[in-house]
C-alpha cells in the first residue's frame, strides 16, 4: 500500500545514495561554505571517484545559485542536492519527480457488533508478584534487552489514614507511563517527538494500611539512528508522594520489577495460544490495558487492505499471530487530527476466511468503530518542471560514475505514471505542457501552454498501466513559450 509521491521520493534518494556509495565508504570527506547559508560536503578519493551534496539551509528565498568546481547550481530553498560524480546532479530533496496517487478507502466489514468481540483484561502486578527487585529505579531499555516494549516498575508503602489527601509525582524519561493504584487505573502521560522526557502527577485513592503502586514504563520502539546511541536512556528517574506537609521521596526505595505484559507473555496474538487463554464477552465499560480478538474473512479481489482503527486509542494490533504495527490514534498534529488510523495487512498474512485479528488496547479505545477496507488508487498525477533532474534509473550503473566514463546523463526529466496492478490508464483528466498552475490537487492551463498536450499524453499513456512522457520541448513538437521555463501537469484516471 505505497503512499506516494513519499514512497517514490524516498526510492529515488535512495537509488541517488547508493550511487554515491564507493566514495561515501573509502573517502575521507570535507566541507566548506558556498555562501552565507549554502554549503558543501565533498566525499573525494580520486579524480575518479567523488561524490558531493550541495546544502542550502536557506528557506526564506527563491532558488540560490552557487558554485561548485567550476560549474554553477541552482539550490532551491531548504533543500539538498546529490551530485555522485561531483558534477551532475543526481536528485535534489525539494524537486518532487515521483507522481501523487489519489487513494479511495472503501469499507468492507464492520465490527460493530458485541457478539463479534472477546476481551482479555491485563494483569496489573502488585509488588509482591514482581520477578526480582532492587534498591533503586532501573533504566528501562537495559532491563528489558529489547525483550518487549513494557517494564513494570512496583512498590509498596503503609498509609495511618484513608482521607489524607495524597499526590503522586512520576518524572519519566520517556516514553510512556500508565499509572495505578491498588489495581485502579489513575492517569498515562507521555512525552513527545523533540522531548521525550515527561512528568505524570495524578491524586492518589489510598487506603488505611498497606498500598500498592504499579507503573507501566512503554517505550514505543527503541532508536535507531544518531550519534551516542549508547547515552542513550528511558525510564522512571523519580518517584515521589506528598502526603499532606510531607514530601517522600520513592527514588531510592525497594523496587519490584517485572518485564513485559501477561498478555505477551502467553502469546496472545498467536492463533493457538489465543484458544488456551480465556477470553470473556466484550465489556463495554473496559479498563485500559486490554487485549481483543475477532475473526473475519478476507475481503475479495486484489486491492491493499488496511484495518481502520480511528476508534481506538494507543497500543498493537496482529493478523494471524504477525504483527501489523503499533497504532496511536489519541496522538494528535498540530491541528488535532490522529497522525495515523489506518494500519496496512498484507494480503500475504490473509487466508480466504477464518482470521485472527488481535489487538493490545493500552488506553480506552472502542473495537465497535474498527473497520476493515480495501485501498485503490483511482487517480494517479505527475508534475516535473524541465529543470528537474531526470529519473535517477537514467545513470546507468556504476560503471558510468565510476572507471569506465560512458555515462547517459541526456535524458529529460520526465512524468512517469502507474496505475496500479489490473488498472489501466483510461482517461487524461488534465494536461499542460508549459507554465500550468497548481498542483496535483489544484491546477489550471496557465499563460503559456501547448494545444497539443492532451494529444500527446492521451498517445502516450490511455490503456496502459504505465507510461513516461519527457518534459521537452521536442517532444511536443515545438516550444509554446521560447525562453521560458516549462514543466509538465498530468491528471490520469486509474480504471
Amino acid at each position: 500500500m505505497l503512499r506516494q509521491p513519499k514512497h517514490g521520493h524516498m526510492k529515488e534518494l535512495h537509488a541517488s545514495i547508493k550511487l554515491c556509495r564507493k566514495p561515501l565508504l573509502s573517502s575521507k570527506w570535507t566541507n566548506f561554505s558556498l555562501g552565507h547559508l549554502q554549503e558543501a560536503f565533498v566525499f573525494e578519493r580520486n579524480s575518479h571517484e567523488c561524490a558531493a551534496f550541495l546544502v542550502n539551509h536557506d528557506g526564506r528565498s527563491n532558488a540560490t545559485t552557487v558554485h561548485f568546481k567550476g560549474l554553477s547550481y541552482k539550490l532551491p530553498p531548504k533543500s539538498i542536492s546529490i551530485l555522485p560524480d561531483c558534477k551532475t546532479v543526481a536528485f535534489n530533496t525539494a524537486q518532487v519527480s515521483t507522481q501523487y496517487g489519489t487513494r479511495l478507502a472503501t469499507r468492507r466489514q464492520k465490527f460493530d457488533s458485541i457478539e463479534q468481540w472477546k476481551e482479555y483484561k491485563e494483569y496489573i502486578p502488585s509488588f509482591d508478584k514482581s520477578s526480582f527487585r532492587a534498591n533503586m529505579l532501573l533504566e528501562h531499555m537495559n532491563t528489558t534487552k529489547d525483550s518487549s516494549d513494557y517494564l513494570w516498575y512496583t512498590f509498596r508503602f503503609h498509609q495511618n489514614s484513608s482521607n489524607a489527601h495524597s499526590v503522586l509525582t512520576v518524572n519519566s524519561l520517556g516514553h510512556n507511563l500508565h499509572a495505578f493504584v491498588n489495581g485502579e487505573f489513575i492517569g498515562s502521560a507521555h512525552g513527545s517527538h523533540d522531548n521525550k522526557s515527561f512528568t505524570l502527577q495524578r491524586s492518589l485513592p489510598l487506603k488505611r494500611g498497606t498500598n500498592d503502586v504499579s507503573l507501566l514504563s512503554v517505550m514505543t520502539g527503541l532508536p535507531d539512528g544518531g550519534a551516542y546511541l549508547e547515552r542513550r536512556v528511558a525510564g522512571l528517574r523519580r518517584v515521589t508522594i506528598q502526603r499532606q506537609h510531607e514530601l517522600h521521596d520513592f527514588t531510592t526505595y525497594l523496587w519490584g520489577y517485572r518485564v513485559g505484559l501477561s498478555g505477551e507473555n502467553i502469546q496472545l496474538h498467536r492463533n493457538d495460544a489465543s484458544v488456551k487463554a480465556y477470553w470473556s464477552r466484550y465489556a463495554s465499560s473496559s479498563q485500559p490495558l486490554t487485549w481483543y480478538k475477532t475473526i473475519f474473512d478476507a475481503p475479495v479481489g486484489n486491492d491493499p487492505v488496511a484495518l481502520n482503527l480511528a476508534s481506538m486509542g494507543k497500543g498493537e494490533a496482529w493478523v494471524n499471530g504477525q504483527s501489523i504495527g503499533r497504532y496511536w490514534v489519541s496522538f494528535l498534529d498540530s491541528d488535532g487530527n490522529p497522525y495515523q488510523t489506518w494500519n496496512h495487512i498484507p494480503r500475504s498474512f490473509l487466508k480466504p476466511s477464518g482470521n485472527l485479528l488481535v489487538l493490545l488496547e493500552e488506553e480506552k479505545g472502542n473495537p465497535l468503530g474498527i473497520s476493515i477496507g480495501t485501498m485503490s488508487t483511482t487517480k494517479v498525477c505527475g508534475h516535473v518542471s524541465s529543470s528537474y533532474p531526470p529519473p535517477v534509473i537514467s545513470w546507468q550503473g556504476e560503471n558510468q560514475i565510476n572507471g569506465n566514463r560512458k555515462r547517459n546523463h541526456g535524458r529529460r526529466p520526465r512524468v512517469q505514471l502507474r496505475c496500479p496492478r489490473g488498472r489501466k490508464i483510461s482517461s487524461v483528466l488534465f494536461s499542460s505542457f508549459g507554465t500550468p498552475s497548481g498542483d496535483c490537487e489544484t491546477y489550471a492551463t496557465g499563460s503559456c501552454h501547448a494545444s497539443n498536450s492532451r494529444a500527446i499524453v492521451e498517445k502516450a499513456c490511455l490503456g496502459k498501466e504505465r507510461c513516461s512522457i519527457p518534459v521537452s520541448s521536442k517532444n511536443f513538437h515545438g516550444d509554446p513559450c521560447p525562453g521560458i521555463a516549462k514543466s509538465l501537469l498530468v491528471d490520469a484516471k486509474c480504471s
